[in-house]
């Protein structure tokens, strides 16, 4: 798990030389430091960027990576992707997404659902859209 995470903004010094000023956090949170999290108040955790869906399959221990950090760290749901969707693509679904959850007040996996059936009708193609997954 420490070879998923995510890049923070101020992170270019420690990730090209190793180093960061003494004080201060280096920038990089890999999974396992996700892992060590308290998330049990966290009902979604989102991450739209490409590919933060994905992760190295460790033996008989499953898939390792950001949505095992998240779950272990107590977070109900996920929402992320398998691919790289395009950038208006992944605005349109999360736009979406946050007004069916939050607005019209549906459950995370209905807010998800209605979501996928708006956007395949949008777009001609799975491409556009179907990278996105929610996991419980």
């Amino acid at each position: 798990m420490i070879r998923s995470g995510l890049i923070m903004a101020g992170a270019k010094q420690a990730w090209l030389t190793g180093k960061h000023p003494e004080g201060q956090e280096d920038g990089i949170l890999t999974a396992y430091e996700i892992s060590q999290m308290n998330l049990s108040g966290t009902e979604l955790v989102v991450l739209s960027a490409c590919e933060t869906g994905l992760g190295d399959i460790v033996g008989n221990e499953g898939v390792y990576g950001l949505q095992r950090a998240f779950k272990i760290a107590g977070a109900k749901y996920l929402i992320m992707s398998l691919w790289k969707v395009d950038d208006r693509s992944t605005q349109a679904f999360m736009s979406s997404f946050y007004r069916h959850w939050l607005t019209e007040k549906r459950t995370v996996p209905e807010a998800f659902r209605s979501t996928q059936l708006e956007m395949r009708a949008m777009y001609s193609g799975a491409y556009d859209w179907a990278g996105f997954v929610l996991i419980e």
